[in-house]
């Protein structure tokens, strides 16, 4: 899309939107180029909490690389998007070390061993929230930063949710935030809500719920 952006202001006339439309058109509709081969992977220094590879890539056309990635530390993870009722969902307020300040967003962890999607799901809403679910359903998963982090991230809507707690272990009770799914834009003004997973569940949550996306079998 950055390239059609480019075209368009390169080149302000007719002919070069249609030009820019044409090639990214092309582009998102043409046929998929080889994955590279992985020629070898090796650790490198890693700290107590991230655990990071090189990995030795050649690419279809020939040319090499050695590039750097976050390997996941677990089984996945889960964000959940907690309906109360059909048009309210239920946010927690968290901080976040890594920008120092409080966030706004949706509960979510990682998976334990042993468990599926859906019981993790449900174990960290008791956990984070204090409610439990009767109706879990996995809508589709997510990656973080693809170009170097491997963890995904499983994005589970629940439904019939009931009063239920469990000790997790968080440093400190998470307020829970009641919000309007049909008042999702005024959310993005908000200047504590910037997480991108949670956004972009709630905007995929949204759009099942009305009965515009169906998730992938």
């Amino acid at each position: 899309m950055a390239t059609c952006c480019r075209l368009i202001r390169c080149r302000g006339d007719v002919c070069a939107r249609r030009s820019a439309t044409a090639a990214f058109a092309s582009g998102y509709n043409g046929p998929m180029r080889k994955p590279p081969s992985i020629l070898a992977t090796r650790p490198t220094e890693n700290s107590r909490f991230l655990r990071t590879e090189q990995v030795d890539l050649e690419f279809s056309n020939g040319a090499r690389r050695t590039h750097e990635r976050l390997r996941s530390s677990g089984l996945g993870a889960v964000v959940i998007v907690p309906m109360l009722d059909d048009d309210t969902v239920l946010l927690v307020r968290e901080y976040g070390t890594g920008i120092g300040r409080y966030e706004l967003g949706l509960p979510k962890g990682r998976l334990d061993q042993d468990e599926t999607v859906e019981q993790g799901a449900d174990r960290e809403l008791k956990e984070e929230v204090g409610y439990g679910a009767r109706d879990l359903h996995i809508l589709t998963t997510l990656s973080l930063a693809p170009a170097y982090m491997s963890s995904m991230t499983h994005v589970v809507i629940a439904r019939d949710l009931y009063p239920e707690r469990l000790q997790g272990d968080e440093p400190e009770e998470l307020e829970v935030v009641p919000w309007k799914l049909s008042e999702l834009h005024t959310l993005l003004g908000e200047p504590e809500v910037s997480e991108g997973r949670s956004i972009a569940a709630l905007f995929i949550a949204r759009e099942y719920l009305a009965g515009r996306f169906q998730p992938r079998a």
